[in-house]
């Protein structure tokens, strides 16, 4: 017999999520932008730029892809190809929400799908080798919204213009900052947040790939804190 309860299950989305940290050997700041009070999931938080996953992130082409380390990790649980058009979803996301331009000059080849067109109009290809995979989070279930979402670091010096710069910035996250990373937790923010700021701060001077990445897998049987290392076949490893 059908279990009643599935037809309310939320569907999960897969999205992306940028961390842009300027400033990080002498006062790290980061950037964050506040969610409108009637937006269905987290309202009036104190956010990351990021959303989710577009069909279209699947076809861009980029003009330099995610380090290797990260696509393995990217890649653990996760359905084939996914990795890369998740980076272009963090690039795209970061565009679209702070008018900030991950990528490098150059002509698109081909057609330029239509959310990429305004991005595409800055003389930029997205460049995705700058980001690191950082951290990577289950929406728990009983959500009214449910994401699979991936966080990337991305240092402020590897974008192009000006990081103060916002007004090609959309109206979904009002009040962009760049806020102090000491400072940061006094904002209303959610806690997954919280806890991706203090993987953060505990490597804020190290550009290098962290040993493995946090994952919370919260789904409708268990919750776990899985570690990615990109393992190949074995896969996470419970930390």
């Amino acid at each position: 017999m059908p279990n009643p309860d599935s037809a309310q299950k939320t569907a999960v989305r897969n999205a992306a999520a940028v961390i842009v940290l300027r400033d990080r050997q002498s006062s790290p700041r980061i950037l964050m932008g506040q969610r409108g009070a009637n937006a269905a999931f987290m309202p009036n938080k104190f956010v990351f730029p990021g959303g989710a996953l577009d069909p279209a992130d699947h076809e861009v082409p980029l003009a330099a892809a995610l380090p290797d380390i990260c696509a393995m990790r990217l890649a653990e649980t996760a359905e084939p190809g996914l990795a890369q058009a998740l980076a272009a979803a963090a690039i795209r996301e970061l565009w679209e929400e702070t008018g900030l331009v991950l990528g490098v000059p150059g002509a698109w080849p081909g057609e330029v799908p239509p959310d990429w067109q305004s991005f595409a109009a800055t003389g930029h290809r997205p460049a995705a080798s700058p980001l690191q995979f950082v951290f990577r989070a289950l929406t728990p279930p009983g959500r009214p919204r449910r994401f699979d979402a991936r966080f990337f670091l991305v240092d402020a010096s590897d974008l192009s213009g000006d990081p103060d710069d916002f007004s090609a910035a959309s109206d979904e996250l009002s009040h962009l900052q760049w806020v102090s990373l000491r400072d940061a937790r006094s904002f209303d923010m959610p806690f997954i947040t919280e806890v991706v700021l203090a993987e953060i701060a505990a490597r804020v001077t190290d550009r290098a790939p962290p040993p493995s990445v946090p994952f919370f897998k919260n789904d409708d049987e268990e919750s776990l804190f899985l570690r990615l290392r990109g393992a190949g076949p074995l896969g996470p490893r419970v930390a």
